[in-house]
């Protein structure tokens, strides 16, 4: 294995777990603002106010984006399994 294929495949595993946290991170953001927000008007300074919405936020994510997030790790895992023999070598 050469330091380049090393690299390159470290880079597509970082880039895959990337797009396969970004929906659960991007819906838990929006959900914090948005709870944030509401907490600056009313002036409820409650932190544990914010724990319920960013879970349930993430769950809709995941519930809405599990089928696409299945097929990007099928896709990275048959990948690697198609060219593990290639690659040894």
């Amino acid at each position: 294995m050469s330091p380049e294929f090393v690299t390159g495949f470290f880079i597509e595993a970082l880039k895959t777990a990337m797009l396969l946290a970004a929906p659960c991170l991007v819906f838990g953001l929006f959900a914090g603002v948005l709870i944030s927000m509401f907490q600056a008007a009313t002036q409820i300074n409650e932190m544990t106010l914010v724990f319920i919405p960013k879970m349930l936020a993430v769950g809709i994510a995941l519930l809405i984006f599990f089928p696409w997030m299945l097929q990007i790790i099928i896709d990275f895992a048959q990948n690697t399994f198609t060219n593990v023999a290639t690659h040894i070598h």
